[in-house]
């Protein structure tokens, strides 16, 4: 692994009596996207602030290319200063200044470079980012997306080692946060910029970032590349990356996996000291990936929504029910046989029935053919997990389904 290009080690850093960094420890490596994540008011534009020198550790060090930032002399101070650009969450283009100026500032104020020179870099970066036809024109004249193009033009203009992004999609509609997104792995690629980008578009950061960060109660809970963050089983770590499922199954009355295997591991191990029994009950929907291509995500949610409400009426307290997979929801029911699971699918059976999800006329559209499964298991002896699993899905039979007529279309 190579050296870090800025490091945390071990930082505190704390407002009065409101601590935001405790023991924090963070690798940011020469040439990648980083993406810090966290929750508002976690301490992300702190980490950022630390970087260029607005603010200083109250305990820790902060190292570049492993040297701490305290112990640098004015003049390499200065250098690393010169190295470094920052891309403002709202812009922070001067109203007063047109696009050419705007993006020539920082070469004014930050190098001896003739009018010439300055111009012809800025005209480089002009017709880079496809801001020719607005260069004469005031900030105010453009629209938001070519705003955010001025301000990244000017944060390059400088050719600087690292760029410092702070939450720079904020207030963007879908579309034009995703052209931001790409456009800055774009020009990460072509000019080669280190990038420390903080912000709270989950998943979509991911997609550009080479290593991600979630900082969490004054600490970096993770640090990875995103196939390590998708692979790792913390909950906190979990409930980040997640964030748009674990509000549907909030919504749906789900819990999250986490805590249904966590339970379902516990049944397992009462099973083997107290000899109980509990019933485990596997639901699926058949071609759910077919239902959101076809019909759209909310019909398909609102299938899983009807299955998690109707579980939780009839569980209460007394048992877990998760999205187990894609089109899988498992519940576990403790201290009930398999008797008592039938009785909550024939519950769940007429409530999903009587919904318009499961009415033909409802797909107005489409012709397809989709149903409900359930398959039950009950545990009286000691079992493995994946043996409970397979059994469930070995067990299950329709419970609901939707049947189109070809010949008349939706019936």
């Amino acid at each position: 692994m190579p050296e870090p290009f800025i490091e945390f080690k071990d930082v505190c850093k704390s407002f009065g009596n409101l601590q935001v960094l405790d023991r924090a420890n963070l690798s940011i490596y020469q040439g990648e996207i980083t993406a810090i994540i966290g929750k508002s008011g976690a301490g992300k534009s702190v980490l950022l602030k630390h970087i260029i020198g607005l603010l200083k550790p109250d305990s820790g060090h902060i190292l570049v290319r492993g040297k701490p930032l305290s112990k640098f002399t004015k003049a390499e101070w200065k250098q690393f200063k010169r190295s470094l650009s920052y891309m403002f969450q709202n812009n922070a283009l001067f109203d007063s200044l047109t696009i050419f100026e705007n993006i020539a500032l920082p070469l004014a104020e930050r190098t001896r470079m003739s009018s010439a020179e300055i111009r012809e870099k800025v005209m480089f970066r002009i017709e880079q980012f496809e801001l020719g036809d607005v260069e004469h024109k005031y900030p105010s004249q453009i629209s938001g997306g070519m705003q955010k193009r001025v301000a990244l033009a000017r944060a390059v203009v400088t050719e600087p080692d690292m760029i410092l992004f702070d939450e720079p999609t904020t207030g963007l509609d879908p579309l034009r946060k995703n052209a931001v997104l790409n456009m800055v792995a774009h020009y990460q690629r072509e000019i080669g910029f280190t990038g420390v980008m903080v912000s709270h578009d989950i998943p979509d950061v991911f997609f550009i970032s080479n290593r991600v960060a979630i900082i969490e109660n004054k600490k970096i809970a993770f640090q990875g590349t995103p196939l390590e963050l998708e692979q790792c089983d913390d909950e906190v770590v979990w409930q980040f990356i997640h964030g748009q499922e674990v509000l549907q199954d909030q919504l749906t009355g789900l819990h999250s996996k986490l805590e249904l295997e966590r339970a379902l591991k516990q049944e397992l191990e009462r099973i083997g000291k107290f000899q109980e029994v509990f019933s485990v009950v596997l639901f699926s929907v058949d071609s759910l990936e077919q239902i959101r291509e076809k019909v759209g995500y909310i019909a398909a949610q609102r299938i899983f929504q009807c299955i998690g409400m109707s579980l939780r009426e009839n569980l209460g307290t007394a048992g877990y029910a998760a999205r187990f997979g894609p089109e899988e929801i498992l519940t576990v029911i403790p201290q009930a046989d398999s008797s008592r699971a039938e009785l909550i699918i024939k519950e769940i059976t007429a409530e999903c029935s009587k919904q318009d999800l499961m009415k033909p006329q409802s797909y107005r559209k489409v012709c397809m053919d989709f149903a409900i499964k359930a398959g039950i298991v009950e545990v009286r002896n000691k079992m493995d997990l994946e043996e409970v699993i397979s059994l469930a899905r070995k067990h299950q039979k329709i419970i609901a389904k939707m049947e189109c007529d070809r010949k008349r279309g939706p019936k």
